[in-house]
């Protein structure tokens, strides 16, 4: 059995998303952050080497980072589906935009979050220059999402899935202002009107406010 371990507003929140848009039966474990350290739990920690969400257990598999996590359950119970094939016109786009979440904006996003907790002055250039390219990052998406309905195409994908976390739940951690990205808004409008959407999010973090805007 598929067991997605999901650790509450982090990451994995990808994983549960995937689940319930392929419609594939799996176990959902929920584990809940120190309410005081914001950090996950001991028991979290110890699934995986690198003690951070998500993680899966397929049988005798151990697998972490959510872009092998989703790339493996795609592969293995998707049966072609949320994925674009070599020949598929967008099919670069694709790539792009499902390695850009979070080889790029989470990132930069994490960075950026770590740099305003250390209350350096307002005008240090690594903080400057740190906001500078999470804007660019979100101006970049603005504009992708301005042209097409979905990230990789008028259709939606995984990589929609994989940047989702990073414009919706973790301005939990990072706040921004998205007021300056209409278009974001209103992907994230399309985002919100997706059954599986509200089903994950419901599982996976009941009672959450979702960062739609």
């Amino acid at each position: 059995m598929l067991t997605v371990h999901h650790l509450g507003k982090s990451q994995s929140e990808r994983i549960v998303w995937l689940c319930e848009e392929l419609g594939i039966p799996y176990e959902l474990k929920h584990t809940v952050r120190d309410p005081v350290t914001m950090l996950a739990p001991a028991d979290y920690k110890a699934l995986h080497p690198i003690g951070a969400a998500p993680v899966i257990t397929d049988g005798d598999l151990v697998l972490a980072e959510s872009g092998a996590v989703v790339e493996y359950i795609i592969g293995k119970y998707g049966n072609g589906r949320l994925t674009l094939k070599p020949d598929h016109p967008d099919f670069a786009n694709y790539l792009y935009w499902f390695h850009f979440a979070n080889g790029t904006l989470q990132a930069q996003m994490g960075r950026s979050m770590i740099l305003n907790r250390l209350n350096l002055p307002s005008d240090n250039p690594m903080l400057v220059a740190t906001k500078a390219r999470v804007d660019r990052s979100f101006d970049l998406v603005d504009a992708r999402v301005r042209d097409a309905k979905y990230l990789a195409s008028d259709a939606f994908t995984a990589a929609d899935i994989m940047i989702g976390f990073s414009l919706t739940t973790m301005r939990y951690f990072l706040p921004y202002d998205l007021k300056r990205c209409p278009n974001i808004i209103s992907y994230l409008g399309r985002i919100a009107e997706r059954p599986a959407y509200r089903r994950a999010m419901e599982k996976g973090d009941p009672g959450m406010a979702l960062l739609l805007t």
